[in-house]
């Protein structure tokens, strides 16, 4: 039994890995603004490559030739790419480092932006719509261990950055696109432009000058047994349940609105209301979590959002639709919540990726369903009952799941009680 006085092994590694060795201590050096800027033009074009390409889906089918069915495999590609290169990215890290994976995979994504645009198959842009994917998949993952890697003193501010410019490049990649593509009539254009930041990005992560103790440090350690722990697995059901909700929100809630009797332009414009609202709570979620050591209160307050806002889309619709939207909007503030809990639910930076690459890997593969089961429930029974079943059904889950890792609890003290 371990007395106040004592600590654990896991919690000494943690206390060594949270001192700022291969990292940047205060007042932060020309280097630390340099990788700051790397995150934030990084995490900019993490959906850039998915939010473009739905208002110009049939004029790319049209162009191409490309079915329905490999249309629907385009719209999961995104799925498919965040779990299983988020899976391979802490053997990245360990292999290669900070630097050459978020330069090289965002290269990878500028490529795949530009080359997509120039085939005449649709095979081939499916091929190099998985490039462009590939910055945001890495990305997810990595991120959050390097801002515990390198400013284990500011995860709040790191990550609220993190959160805002990721909800900033995704609302502005859905805004504009209608817009450059009414402009150019060029569908090729609309989506080739966004090659400009991601390369962008990457210039800035080649130049940035890595620590030499970073190759030594917990940036190539590795952590074992995740899999053994409790936490991974309900953070893999949070993360899932709460990615399932946003997944079917992007996808569905035009839809929704359009069966509740809104036009075309109504439902739109309320669609854009719902991405710009996902940016308030990603400004003060992280900042919350980050000033104390549980965040249940916040995660409690947070669930009571979406369930209003799904209940009002159900049951009342009306003039108040808006109102309904918005809180749903501000129910997607469970996922900066995730992002940050990955890096104060484990003490060393290897922890946090390992525990980030475990839970979005298999949680993406469980938010693919949504979008899917929410198409079934809705072709078989013709209306919406059974979608928003489903849907309480998935926040029952999150609620349950997020609950437990929410708590003041470490995934390195769960793999030694497992030990």
């Amino acid at each position: 039994m371990v007395t106040q006085a004592q600590s654990t092994p896991a919690q000494e590694a943690g206390e060594r890995n949270n001192r700022p060795a291969g990292g940047y201590a205060r007042p932060f050096s020309a280097a630390a603004w340099v990788l700051i800027a790397g995150i934030v033009l990084a995490t900019f074009n993490f959906r850039t490559a998915i939010t473009s390409v739905g208002a110009v889906l049939p004029e790319i089918q049209r162009a191409l030739g490309m079915s329905e069915t490999l249309a629907g495999v385009l719209t999961t590609l995104p799925v498919i790419a965040f779990a299983f290169l988020g899976a391979l990215t802490p053997r990245f890290m360990r292999q290669w480092g900070a630097k050459a994976v978020m330069s090289g995979s965002l290269l990878v994504m500028g490529f795949g932006l530009l080359a997509r645009v120039s085939v005449d198959g649709p095979l081939l842009f499916l091929v190099f719509s998985a490039c462009a994917l590939a910055g945001g998949a890495v990305g997810n993952v990595a991120v959050p261990g390097i801002v515990k890697q390198y400013f284990p003193s500011k995860i709040g501010p790191l990550m609220t950055t993190y959160s805002v410019s990721l909800a900033v490049g995704t609302a502005i990649a859905a805004a504009t696109t209608v817009p450059i593509h009414d402009m150019t009539d060029s569908w090729a254009f609309t989506l080739a432009i966004w090659a400009l930041p991601a390369l962008l990005a990457a210039s800035v992560w080649l130049v940035w000058p890595q620590p030499a103790a970073a190759k030594s440090g917990g940036e190539n350690a590795k952590l074992d047994g995740v899999l053994r722990t409790k936490l991974a697995w309900m953070f893999m059901l949070f993360f899932g349940g709460q990615a399932s909700i946003a997944y079917i929100g992007m996808g569905w809630l035009p839809r929704i609105l359009r069966y509740n009797g809104l036009d075309a332009h109504e439902a739109g414009a309320l669609f854009g209301l719902y991405t710009l609202v996902v940016i308030v709570p990603s400004m003060v979620v992280p900042m919350l979590a980050a000033s104390r050591g549980s965040q249940r209160l916040l995660f409690v307050c947070l669930s009571t959002f979406s369930p209003l806002g799904l209940l009002g889309l159900w049951f009342i619709g009306g003039p108040l639709t808006w109102l309904w939207v918005v809180l749903f909007g501000f129910g997607m503030g469970m996922f900066p919540l995730a992002l940050t809990l990955f890096t104060l639910r484990a003490r060393t930076p290897a922890g946090t990726e390992a525990l980030s690459a475990f839970t979005q890997s298999a949680g993406y593969l469980m938010a693919g369903l949504g979008p899917f089961a929410v198409g079934a429930l809705f072709g078989a029974s013709g209306g919406f009952d059974l979608p928003f079943m489903f849907m309480f059904v998935l926040i029952a889950v999150q609620v349950v799941a997020g609950f437990y890792v929410s708590g003041n609890r470490y995934v390195e003290d769960e793999i030694a009680a497992a030990r």
